[in-house]
């Protein structure tokens, strides 16, 4: 059965022909939870293993979802202290393909993209992959922009307002039904912004599922799922993380539960280990914790509202529900009240 979304014969005979040792035939397979860019494994008859990205099918918003950038900056960081995949090849030939491919080296290890996966680990395994996602987005906060070419690669102006304005865009154009609290978050944000000191890359993805982690000590092999990247506030990033890491304590734990788990740190001491790596000033974390909750339930949305519209683009695990997403609302605004953001 073919893999949606490829032409395999078309796709094989160009991956045959980057000289990446690929032996024929070749197979693929839809990988990952991710509901935006679609992940392929591609293996071939020696046991060679590939990752293979495209955006996803059907009508996209502008902007979203752009593999061609991703590899511009997969292959920035080529080199770098940032652990990411070797990337390996682009195509853009619609006689091979209908949307942009990348092709990138499969890295090995641990991706903790279920609760299932993460109760395999001992309490000191989880504990050590979170402290190494610390260290991780530190070695991503400290590249030089220069350096590797990518100073351009987005505005220089305030990251907080830029988040605002382009989310609450995507709401208007991905939303299926009419949610009060999205629009109440957006004024508090709007109110309560706080002044940006620096600027660095931003990830603008960062949680468990999009890191692949050694299965013994549990340190960070490679960072993966770039399509968000951009320029910004590095605590923006450290928000995301938050936003992403559910307690055990936690009323709702929304749908990355796996950080619940007893040996995982608590979002407090993420942020006290990220704070060691780099001694940033982290006094604005809860703003951004907000923020990403709200940007979070926004990106759900548009999941639901792609997969509604195109149903092959829904993972194997499902798509978000109403439930869901307005779960994830409700945490934001707490956290908003938590924080004192009115």
């Amino acid at each position: 059965m073919n893999a949606v979304g490829l032409n395999e014969d078309a796709v094989s005979a160009w991956i045959a022909g980057l000289g990446v040792g690929a032996i024929a035939p070749l197979s693929f397979e839809r990988i990952g939870n991710g509901q935006s860019n679609l992940t392929y494994a591609v293996s071939d008859a020696g046991g060679g293993r590939w990752v293979l990205r495209r955006p996803p099918l059907g009508n996209l918003l502008a902007s979203a979802h752009d593999v061609v950038r991703e590899h511009r900056i997969l292959s920035s960081l080529q080199g770098s202290d940032v652990p990411v995949p070797k990337i390996l090849g682009l195509i853009e030939d619609p006689e091979v393909t209908d949307a942009p491919l990348v092709l990138m080296s499969y890295v090995a290890g641990v991706v903790i993209d279920s609760i299932g996966v993460a109760k395999k680990l001992t309490p000191e395994q989880r504990r050590g992959v979170g402290l190494a996602m610390a260290r991780a987005l530190a070695k991503i906060h400290a590249v030089d922009l220069a350096d590797t070419g990518l100073e351009d690669l987005a505005s220089h102006k305030p990251y907080a307002a830029r988040q605002l304005k382009r989310w609450a865009d995507q709401w208007e154009k991905s939303r299926t039904r009419d949610v009060p609290e999205v629009e109440q978050l957006a004024d508090i944000l709007q109110r309560n912004m706080p002044e940006q000191k620096e600027l660095s890359l931003v990830h603008g993805d960062f949680h468990l599922s999009n890191v692949i982690t050694s299965p013994e000590e549990g340190e960070v092999l490679a960072v993966v799922d770039w399509e968000l990247c951009t320029l910004g506030d590095p605590l923006a990033d450290v928000g995301a993380l938050l936003a992403y890491w559910p307690e055990a304590g936690d009323e709702d734990a929304g749908p990355f539960p796996a950080s619940t788990l007893e040996g995982f740190p608590t979002r407090a001491e993420l942020v006290e280990a990220y704070t060691q790596e780099t001694e940033r000033d982290v006094t604005h974390v809860g703003y951004w914790h907000v923020l990403a909750l709200w940007k979070l339930a926004i990106i759900a949305e548009g999941v639901l509202r792609r997969v509604t519209d195109d149903p092959r683009n829904q993972a194997e695990t499902g798509a978000p529900t109403v439930k869901l997403i307005d779960g994830i609302i409700a945490r934001a605004v707490a956290t908003a009240e938590a924080e004192g953001l009115r």
